[in-house]
């Protein structure tokens, strides 16, 4: 990949974006997955400042002000990135998710704003600049306040005062993460299928939907035409228009086969489309 006129492997640049499968319920803080790529971030992106950790958007990052304090500007060679004050906020949020103490991620975000109180984009990760404003930890010449610190800032105090992420989405969590106890969760019935996502496969047992943004009517069979059935979709007040069609376990081994008249501009589809039924 290409960043900044200069080409690394993908492997090699590291982000915390990960995080927010915690943030939003994806994923548990404790999942083996996260808890490694955690390790890997403090390893590559975490710069240990007065003022608290500080966490560059990913390495090998050239949107920044040189190592002389000059300005970035678009084209620049010398630029360089430094740690933005947000993506601590984004740290404490996941310390909260992982049952950590997120207050002195607080106390960090507070320390990185400048004499007004507000946050900057990027604060100085270097020693300080004689004859310049640029103190280690202070705010660089970047934007401040950037609202988006700003508003990760009050989204941290609250979660910490509700003693939960305050973006957690539990339908999510519930969804995707296991009890508890450790048990999975029951995975869905449900097969989606779409022009985009045309499933070759599925188990026997679920049922299909097929979701489409305008009005059809599906011709179905599951011996392969020997007989067939047709069944109108369903509207809904979004403008999507679907089918459900259940299958059942004795079927494994046969196949889903249908094809689309479209009801508006009355006309057949002119193809077929098939999923095959498994065990």
């Amino acid at each position: 990949m290409t960043l900044w006129n200069q080409t690394y492997n993908a492997r090699d640049v590291v982000d915390a974006g990960f995080l927010e499968l915690v943030r939003y319920g994806v994923r548990g803080a404790d999942d083996p997955v996260i808890v490694n790529s955690v390790k890997v971030v403090d390893a590559i992106i975490r710069k240990g400042l007065p003022q608290g950790p500080g966490f560059y958007r990913y390495n090998h990052d050239g949107y920044g002000q040189g190592d002389l304090g000059q300005d970035w500007y678009v084209g620049c060679s010398f630029g360089v990135g430094r740690p933005w004050p947000l993506l601590t906020g984004e740290r404490g949020h996941y310390e909260l998710a992982a049952g950590n103490d997120p207050k002195p991620y607080i106390q960090s975000l507070e320390a990185f704003a400048g004499s007004r109180g507000l946050l900057p984009e990027q604060v100085w990760d270097m020693p300080n600049l004689p004859n310049t404003p640029f103190v280690t930890g202070g705010p660089t010449g970047s934007a401040m306040p950037l609202a988006w610190a700003h508003a990760e800032y009050i989204k941290l105090v609250r979660s910490f005062s509700d003693n939960r992420v305050f973006d957690r989405l539990d339908v999510v969590a519930n969804r995707y993460q296991p009890t508890p106890g450790g048990t999975p969760r029951a995975t869905s019935t449900l097969e989606v299928w779409n022009f985009d996502r045309q499933l070759p496969s599925m188990a026997a047992g679920k049922t299909v939907r097929i979701p489409l943004d305008a009005p059809f009517r599906l011709r179905w069979s599951i011996d392969n035409w020997n007989t067939w059935q047709d069944t109108t979709a369903a509207a809904t007040a979004v403008a999507i228009y679907y089918v459900d069609l259940p299958t059942q376990a004795v079927q494994a081994g046969s196949s889903l086969t249908f094809t689309f008249f479209w009801t508006a501009s009355q006309i057949w589809q002119g193809a077929n489309f098939s999923i095959a039924l498994h065990l």
